[in-house]
């Protein structure tokens, strides 16, 4: 990057950039405040994400996630944190919440969570450029590596996920020749030089992505494959989440029966009670299995949660097809 330049011999002084944004993000990323303070502040302070946003990335309210935010930033102001890099040699230890800063970014414009917009591509520019520049400061460090590639593999497929009408493009749909196979290929470089250090959950997140980008079309995707790189994720990053997204992995793999009692198994999850995706990814198996009546339930249950107009769009579609079978 043209911002990032030689940094010092000694390995107590911090490396020279002229990157305001990442001093800013290393200094919300200070190990005196608490690791959850720490990611929504520099959401809200160095990203510019709105509370809400904010709340819908951690699966909060939005007043819990204002009164973590308000007392992260008292928190700064009495401890006289410094707005700098950490000395390099402080790096690796520092680096870890930043990165998770970073790839929350990312999901966070590659969906928004509320808006008219699907994608935020100013977040997920800015969060690429973010992730360029700490490889280029730690080009070593696994995590680094591994994140920089799930992040292209992802933003490969950016300019199908979208009709020309604006409508939204399921992964099925997408013109796969439109994939922008110049970051597919730095992306799965990346991959294989991340894994070569050390597993971590962002390259296993990469892998998952790259079976994608090796399938030519749709049906050829390796949902066992995948299904098992959902196993390894788990025990790297226990999430309800990865659960949910393994659980529609087994349904495509399997069939909508197996999907459905998958996603049955998490409907008592408290960190999904207000989650769309699960209950969108509920009522795409109860469609495929012709149980209208579940289906449109669930596709309602979806819309209420969802606060994105391209995504409610394709709610309301798919929720108007199954009810043509109730009349």
């Amino acid at each position: 990057m043209d911002d990032v330049v030689a940094g010092p011999e000694d390995p107590t002084d911090p490396p020279v950039l002229d990157d305001d944004r990442l001093r800013l993000i290393f200094t919300c990323c200070h190990p005196t405040l608490a690791r959850d303070a720490q990611v929504a502040l520099t959401l809200r302070l160095a990203c510019g994400l709105s509370t809400a946003e904010i709340a819908r990335a951690f699966l909060l309210q939005e007043s819990a996630m204002a009164a973590r935010i308000t007392r992260a930033k008292k928190k700064i102001s009495t401890a006289r944190i410094p707005f700098r890099v950490p000395a390099r040699a402080d790096l690796p230890a520092r680096v870890s919440v930043v990165l998770e800063v970073v790839y929350l970014v990312f999901t966070t414009g590659y969906a928004a969570p509320i808006g008219a917009q699907l994608v935020r591509q100013d977040l997920m520019d800015g969060a690429l450029h973010l992730a360029r520049t700490l490889y280029q400061l730690l080009p070593n460090d696994s995590q680094v590596a591994g994140l920089l590639a799930l992040m292209l593999l992802t933003d490969a497929r950016r300019n199908t996920r979208l009709s020309d009408t604006g409508e939204l493009v399921l992964l099925a749909d997408q013109d796969r020749t439109r994939w922008d196979r110049q970051r597919i290929a730095e992306g799965t470089a990346l991959l294989a030089h991340s894994l070569r250090q050390k597993p971590t959950s962002y390259a296993v997140q990469a892998a998952i992505a790259a079976v994608h980008a090796e399938a030519e079309h749709w049906e050829d995707t390796d949902w066992t494959q995948i299904v098992a790189l959902y196993d390894v994720l788990r025990r790297l990053w226990p999430s309800p989440v990865v659960d949910l997204n393994r659980a529609v992995a087994i349904g495509l793999r399997d069939g909508p029966q197996a999907g459905l009692a998958a996603l049955d198994l998490l409907l008592e999850e408290p960190a999904l009670a207000t989650y769309g995706y699960l209950s969108a990814a509920r009522a795409d198996f109860l469609r495929r299995l012709g149980r209208w009546e579940e289906a449109a339930t669930a596709y309602e249950e979806a819309l209420a949660m969802t606060d994105n107009l391209v995504e409610r769009a394709f709610l309301t579609r798919r929720l108007d097809e199954v009810r043509t079978h109730l009349a």
